[in-house]
């Protein structure tokens, strides 16, 4: 049973292949697209949506292997699940070292391919989520202006106000009002929770 709808992409320059996929996951509740090649995929621009890559290792043109890197970078939010008829055990370790969540035969056990679309899914939208909340915290953060933001970084270093205000060369009475609007403008009320923010974002 379907949790949640999910798109799926599969790549595989066989078309029986293709077909056997795209009937498959339709008729399971999915919604497919299909590409014989995996620039052709890449090009395709569909990179904010939750759902996950089937990819054969052996495509005309570049492998899947050699576009997977490229692929998992723009496609953030697509678990890969390498599907092949030729791969081995090397192949599969170097898969799973570049990100892969999977690694399954063909002929594949549709009820085996399923479960492992499930669990990517789950993934997937758990990408989605942790990649929205770093687009929101993104967003909040460029809402500072340079000098907020420049106490914003001592801050979370555990400098004391007169501290900063020494660093700045500022009054101790204009960190606390920066200060203010700082915790306002993010949301948060205590040097904790804008260290929590900022290791969330990297700024740490």
């Amino acid at each position: 049973m379907i949790s949640e709808s999910g798109k799926i992409f599969i790549i595989d320059d066989d078309e029986r292949v293709r077909r056997s996929l795209s009937l498959l996951m339709v008729s399971t509740g999915y919604e497919v697209n299909t590409y014989s090649a995996a620039e052709e995929f890449i090009s395709s621009g569909e990179s904010n949506v939750t759902g996950c890559i089937l990819l054969d290792i052996f495509l005309d043109g570049a492998s899947g292997l050699d576009m997977q890197e490229e692929i998992s970078k723009k496609f953030f939010c697509l678990p890969i699940i390498y599907i092949t008829g030729q791969g081995d055990i090397p192949m599969s370790v170097q898969a799973f070292k570049k990100g892969a969540i999977n690694f399954l035969q063909k002929p594949v056990d549709d009820q085996l391919l399923l479960v492992a679309v499930e669990e990517a899914l789950i993934q997937s939208r758990e990408r989605y989520n942790e990649k929205q909340e770093e687009i929101q915290l993104n967003s909040l953060v460029n809402s500072l202006t340079n000098r907020e933001l420049q106490i914003y970084r001592l801050l979370i270093t555990g400098m004391l106000n007169k501290q900063i205000a020494a660093e700045l060369n500022i009054a101790e009475h204009t960190v606390k009002l920066h200060r203010g609007k700082i915790t306002g403008k993010l949301g948060v009320k205590s040097v904790a929770e804008l260290v929590k923010l900022a290791q969330k974002l990297n700024l740490v």
